[in-house]
């Protein structure tokens, strides 16, 4: 165990909802989210003295997130799969983008483990190129070119995705 537990429960209690969101944007499924966290903070007590001497501990929760979930996407047998019906169309107001946030959810789930990694890491956990270059182990030109190649999928993807108006799309 490591000694200094209550740091541990301080660091994560502080950091728990970011890592949350990171894991979602990553899986795109809340309780696959949790299972990912949980087993990236189980990693990180098991280093938590080292860790906690470290100038960016978030870069290594980060690492080890990211880690997690490849690990668990290049083992589907491990994984449930789990499928409820869905509505025919989700009820919003007009000013509710949820319907917006789920296409481009259900969009960045059709990218390649790593492209998808790059945009997560890029513009929602705000990371420089050359920190997401060293938090996924690659050159800067990688970063560069995967998020643009990303970036230009979803753009052609939303391209070919019908309009909505008040929560209606188009095609139904």
């Amino acid at each position: 165990m490591p000694a200094d537990i209550e740091g541990y429960r301080e660091y994560v209690a502080s950091r728990l909802d970011p890592l949350r969101r990171t894991a979602y944007l990553l899986c795109g499924d809340w309780h696959t989210a949790d299972d990912l966290v949980s087993m990236a903070l189980v990693r990180l007590l098991r280093h938590w003295r080292r860790v906690s001497a470290m100038d960016n501990p978030d870069a290594y929760v980060r690492r080890v997130l990211l880690r997690v979930w490849l690990d668990e996407r290049r083992r589907p047998w491990r994984r449930e799969a789990a499928w409820a019906d869905v509505p025919d169309g989700a009820a919003r107001s007009a000013t509710d983008g949820a319907a917006d946030r789920l296409t481009i959810l259900a969009l960045l789930a059709e990218l390649p483990a790593r492209r998808r990694a790059v945009l997560v890491l890029r513009y929602f956990c705000d990371l420089s190129v050359e920190e997401t270059a060293r938090e996924l182990g690659c050159t800067t030109g990688t970063v560069k070119s995967q998020a643009a190649r990303a970036i230009e999928a979803l753009r052609g993807r939303l391209v070919g995705v019908p309009a909505t108006h008040e929560g209606v799309r188009a095609d139904g």
